[in-house]
């Protein structure tokens, strides 16, 4: 069994943070305090993130079956970050017996740009797989600003948003690449159709990686799916717009 590390807060509904890529759980710390006035918040490291214990393959079945083996064995709500919502969607597709209901928050189940279907250009994707291979802080350091990016206080949340990250060494460059790769070619709109349990969805409508308009298509695909819009939000509204979010969260766990 990989030993993933996590962190509980708070008493009541269980809800689970999965954080987004080159991440760890300690990107959520006052975020997750915060929900945890309203529910039991665990944090988990994804495999080979923060201080957990790395898999190889880093793919979506295997993280899928080391965070469910590392939880209780109990129904959640979870709650999955960019790379995190498509790693909660999968979890949702293998183990619903484990899931309750689901926050996608700055995330989308087709993250990358299709004909019909809004999301991140293949070439962007391709430009930071290209610049992990040539110089890996560099091109982490870019993706953090374009996570910021267009926010009013951009500087402030992208400092936040440092000093979170380099709490703990990155992921080794190989692990960086799977995650990458995951998002280049999972398509979990299947799975987000199929689902049964409450899924609400939370979006910046000034996210440079996540197109505000995929908040149009969801609702085809699931109709028990609703789509929350934080205006001025950009990649990460938990740290920019806080308390919008707990409120869209609290409002959800309350109604079920």
């Amino acid at each position: 069994m990989t030993r993933l590390h996590c962190e509980t807060f708070g008493q009541g509904q269980p809800v689970v943070l999965v954080h987004g890529w080159a991440m760890h759980s300690g990107v959520w710390r006052d975020f997750a305090k915060a929900l945890a006035r309203h529910c039991q918040v665990t944090c988990i490291d994804l495999p080979g993130h923060g201080r957990s214990e790395k898999i190889t393959p880093f793919a979506l079945e295997q993280i899928s079956a080391a965070l469910v083996e590392s939880l209780p064995d109990r129904p959640c709500c979870w709650l999955g970050w960019s790379l995190g919502a498509t790693v909660v969607l999968d979890v949702a597709e293998r183990f619903p017996e484990r899931v309750d209901s689901l926050v996608l928050l700055a995330g989308n189940p087709l993250f990358v740009q299709a004909e019909t279907w809004p999301g991140m250009e293949a070439y962007q994707l391709d430009a930071f797989i290209d610049g992990l291979k040539a110089n890996c802080q560099a091109t982490l350091s870019r993706f953090l600003a374009l996570q910021v990016k267009g926010l009013v206080d951009c500087k402030t949340v992208l400092k936040d948003l440092k000093e979170a990250v380099s709490e703990y060494d990155v992921p080794d460059r190989q692990t960086l690449l799977d995650g990458l790769n995951i998002l280049k070619q999972s398509d979990l709109r299947p799975s987000l159709s199929r689902l049964k349990c409450p899924v609400s969805v939370i979006l910046g409508g000034r996210d440079k990686l996540i197109p505000v308009s995929v908040g149009q298509q969801l609702p085809q695909l699931n109709a028990g799916c609703e789509v929350n819009i934080l205006d001025q939000a950009g990649h990460v509204p938990f740290l920019s717009h806080q308390q919008e979010v707990l409120a869209v969260i609290a409002r959800f766990l309350e109604q079920r």
